[in-house]
């Protein structure tokens, strides 16, 4: 039986590299990716350095790469860094390699969880707060187009975790790439 890839996607905060974790000790056949930490091992360099020594269009090149070489095979849980959906090309890819869950959280619960982390190049700024709305406001209509949208806010993790686990192989993963 083929075993369908997952695909995570979601804001920064939103909580996907704790699920590719909790997904990952209840699938033990199947491999956890986290595209960032694979761009960061294959640069030697931060995802922050990369924009910082490059630009945001050489990342998004890379991480469009990254994906497509990520994507090939099966049984593997893909959390995706925040903007990655935004690219048609990288967006068509996860859709039809994986069954693809759109980790929605509330702007307050985003703005919290990433008052931790200064490891977030396009947050580092001012007003990270009205910069984070700006961009879930940006990407939402892409967001959108996952096979599947949970709402996490309004979830436990172990509940998140267990409706990703009964959906991974209903989902006909053609192409909502329009």
């Amino acid at each position: 039986m083929k075993k369908n890839n997952i695909v995570l996607i979601g804001m920064p905060g939103c909580g996907k590299s704790f699920v590719c974790n909790k997904l990952a000790e209840k699938l033990p056949d199947y491999i956890p990716v986290d595209t960032d930490c694979v761009i960061e091992k294959t640069q030697g360099m931060s995802i922050t350095e990369i924009f910082s020594k490059y630009s945001e269009d050489y990342f998004r090149k890379l991480e469009y790469d990254t994906i497509k070489l990520v994507c090939t095979g099966e049984s593997k849980i893909i959390s995706v860094g925040g903007g990655a959906f935004e690219n048609p090309d990288t967006r068509c890819t996860l859709l039809n390699f994986g069954t693809v869950f759109y980790l929605k959280s509330d702007i307050d619960v985003l703005y919290y969880r990433i008052l931790q982390n200064s490891n977030r190049p396009l947050l580092n700024c001012k007003n990270p707060r009205e910069t984070l709305a700006k961009l879930l406001k940006a990407r939402e209509n892409n967001y959108q187009k996952a096979h599947y949208i949970i709402d996490t806010g309004a979830l436990l993790i172990e509940e998140v975790v267990d409706f990703i686990l009964g959906n991974i192989n209903e989902t006909n993963t053609s192409c909502k790439c329009k």
